[in-house]
C-alpha cells in the first residue's frame, strides 16, 4: 500500500502542512511520479499511484488536459515551502529522468531502481553512522558535515571490512551512475529523512511524557 494513505493523514484541506520523515519521501515520489506523468504524456492513472492519491487529495484539476502537470508544480512548492528543498534537488531529478525514461515501459524499471536506491542508502546510513545518528537535531550544520561525508565514502571507498556494507556500497555506486545522482543530491536528500526521523522520535517522547502525567 502506498505510503500516502498515511502521508495526509485525516487532513483535507490544501493548506494543511505536514513534517516527518514518511511525509517527505512519499512527497518526493508524487514529484518524481508527476515529472514522468507530464515528461512522457502518461494518460493511466494507475502508472502513477502516489500522484492519484495526491490528485484526489488536493483537488487538483489536471492542467491543459495533461496529467503530471499541476501535480509537479504543487508537490514541488511543497517540498519547497515545508522542507525548504533547493532547486538543484529537482533539476537532478529532472535530468535522471529524461536520462532513464524514454519510453512508459521504462517508468516501473526507474521506479523500482530508485526506490531500492533510497532504501538502501539509508539502510547503509544507519548502519554506518550508529553513534552520529545520537546528535541532537539541534546540531543540525554537525549532522549534515557527517552525512556528507558518509555519503562520500560510500561513493569513493571501494573496500569495507564488513561484506554486507561492501555489497551494499557496491549497490548504490552502482544506481548513482545509473541514475546519475550527485553525493550533494544524496546528502540532501538523506539528511531531511534523518532530521525529520530524528524530530519526529523527540515529538513522540514529549507527546507520551504528557500522556504520563
Amino acid at each position: 500500500m502506498s505510503l500516502l494513505s498515511n502521508f495526509f493523514g485525516k487532513k483535507k484541506s490544501a493548506t494543511s502542512r505536514v513534517g516527518n520523515a514518511e511525509d517527505f519521501s512519499s512527497l518526493t515520489r508524487v514529484y518524481f511520479q508527476s515529472v514522468l506523468a507530464a515528461n512522457l504524456g502518461i494518460t493511466n492513472i494507475n502508472m502513477v499511484p502516489d500522484v492519484a492519491q495526491f490528485k484526489r487529495m488536493f483537488k487538483i484539476p489536471t492542467q491543459g488536459g495533461k496529467l503530471g502537470l499541476a501535480e509537479r508544480s504543487r508537490s514541488r512548492k511543497m517540498l519547497i515551502e515545508d522542507y525548504e528543498m533547493t532547486d538543484q534537488f529537482f533539476k537532478e531529478i529532472d535530468a535522471s529522468i529524461k536520462k532513464n525514461c524514454k519510453r512508459q515501459q521504462d517508468v516501473q524499471p526507474y521506479l523500482y531502481m530508485y526506490q531500492d536506491f533510497s532504501n538502501s542508502l539509508m539502510m547503509l546510513l544507519g548502519n554506518l553512522m550508529q553513534w552520529q545518528m545520537r546528535i541532537p537535531a539541534r546540531f543540525g550544520k554537525t549532522l549534515f558535515a557527517a552525512t556528507e561525508k558518509t555519503i562520500h565514502d560510500i561513493a569513493t571507498k571501494t573496500v569495507w571490512k564488513k561484506d554486507d556494507v561492501h555489497k551494499t556500497a557496491a549497490q548504490l555506486r552502482t544506481y548513482k551512475e545509473r541514475l546519475g545522482y550527485s553525493e550533494a543530491w544524496m546528502t540532501e536528500y538523506a539528511f531531511h529523512i534523518i532530521l525529520l526521523a530524528k524530530k519526529e522520535a523527540r515529538n513522540r517522547k514529549k507527546e507520551q511524557k504528557s500522556e504520563a502525567k
